[in-house]
């Protein structure tokens, strides 16, 4: 029974948090406020912030490029401006791609050189993020990547497609606002693919050969609740209720990365998307899920078995396999129809390459090494499945992914 727990970020989870800023103590005068643009602009989060700020007296200055599956190039832009601001911390409003940005800028200002020099897969240098980071402060607008207590960030390096997760002490943000009613925006389809974000890193978390009490204490109660309000929040957006419950659904599985972390599905995902950046993290998850954990089921039964249970289904180890398949039904996604993202099933070799070579750390914390051929056999059984185009999703909505 081992594990170290150190979690130093201030969480404030609570409807209409942008109220709590005058009640907390910012750390820095100057903010460079890291977004995507368009969706916190048209439900005026962007406004309700800055508004806030400037009752604080605390100036700033924002960065709105920020993609889904977020580019390298457009890190290294924004720590310039930051730079060139003289910023004294980041502010994240956004979803995972927002605020993974948000900290990998933060990290930049202050050790300057290229993004790729302190990543450790691929071709990353693997150096040391020796002057730490700037504080970072997020407000989430989804409940998707448990990016708001971990410290962690995963950005795409375009030229290479290589999609990597960076790790440092100094990528925990300061203070993490999660209000669940900003996530009553985010429409169906995404929240489907949020909450099999958050259900995949609780699962993973729990298989993981890095599992404590600790971490299988926050993994199941995660997979609970998302299991019992991810279906109720895409059948009805503006369930409050729902979205509280898959916010905090959310920060347990945030934790789990913390205390026991993912494992090599998120290798194989990150592949996928690495390759089509129009593809949701979720999506990708979705999309292999129910093979990859199928592979386990002999493995660790007895894993699979507990969180079968969690789920509410049945408790034997195929359980939870049953599970995700009906869950994926009720969610409207059962089938992921990758043509419309551009993946392609003759890529196989390059995407289980590419998982192996770019993060093939998570593979360490499988219970059972996946090689090679286990690797194409899960990416060829997920391409088999039929296909139904998933409800439609028009360029606007992409923006909530981010």
């Amino acid at each position: 029974m081992n594990f170290c727990y150190h979690i130093p970020t201030k969480v404030i989870f609570k409807n209409d948090a942008f109220d709590e800023i005058q009640n907390c103590r910012l750390p820095g005068g100057k903010a460079l406020i890291v977004t995507g643009g368009n969706s916190v602009k048209r439900f005026k989060y962007l406004d309700r912030l800055t508004t806030e700020l400037k009752k604080c007296r605390t100036s700033y200055v924002v960065y709105d490029k920020i993609a889904p599956n977020p580019f390298k190039a457009n890190v290294q832009e924004a720590a310039e401006l930051a730079k060139l601001e003289k910023c004294d911390f980041v502010i994240g409003l956004g979803g995972g791609s927002v605020m993974d940005s948000a900290k990998c800028i933060a990290m930049l200002y202050k050790n300057g050189g290229d993004l790729w020099d302190y990543v450790s897969g691929g071709t990353g240098k693997n150096l040391p993020m020796r002057y730490g980071a700037l504080p970072i402060v997020l407000f989430s607008t989804t409940a998707a990547t448990g990016s708001e207590v971990n410290p962690f960030a995963v950005i795409t390096k375009e030229v290479t497609c290589e999609k990597v997760g960076l790790e440092g002490e100094c990528l925990y943000p300061a203070i993490s606002f999660i209000d669940p009613k900003l996530t009553l925006s985010v429409p169906c389809e995404l929240t489907a693919f949020h909450g099999f974000d958050i259900l995949m890193h609780a699962a993973e978390g729990y298989i993981n050969k890095a599992a404590s009490p600790l971490s299988d204490m926050y993994a199941l109660k995660s997979v609970s609740l998302a299991a019992k309000y991810l279906p109720k929040a895409v059948e009805n957006p503006n369930n409050l209720e729902a979205r509280k419950n898959l916010s905090y659904a959310n920060v347990l599985s945030g934790f789990v990365e913390c205390l026991s972390g993912c494992t090599s599905q998120h290798s194989m995902e990150h592949a996928l998307s690495a390759y089509h950046r129009s593809l949701p993290h979720g999506a990708g998850l979705v999309f292999l899920c129910e093979d990859y954990f199928n592979h386990f089921l002999t493995v660790c039964p007895d894993r699979l078995k507990d969180l079968s249970a969690a789920a509410g289904s049945y408790p034997a180890p195929e359980g939870f396999i049953e599970f995700l398949h009906n869950l994926k039904k009720s969610c409207f996604v059962a089938n992921i129809d990758y043509k419309r993202y551009g993946m392609n099933k003759n890529m196989i070799i390059n995407y289980t390459k590419n998982a192996i070579d770019v993060m093939g750390d998570l593979f360490k914390f499988d219970r059972k090494p996946l090689d090679f051929k286990d690797v194409m056999k899960i990416y060829n059984l997920s391409f088999m499945k039929g296909v139904i185009t998933p409800r439609s999703q028009n360029a606007e909505q992409i923006n909530f992914d981010l």
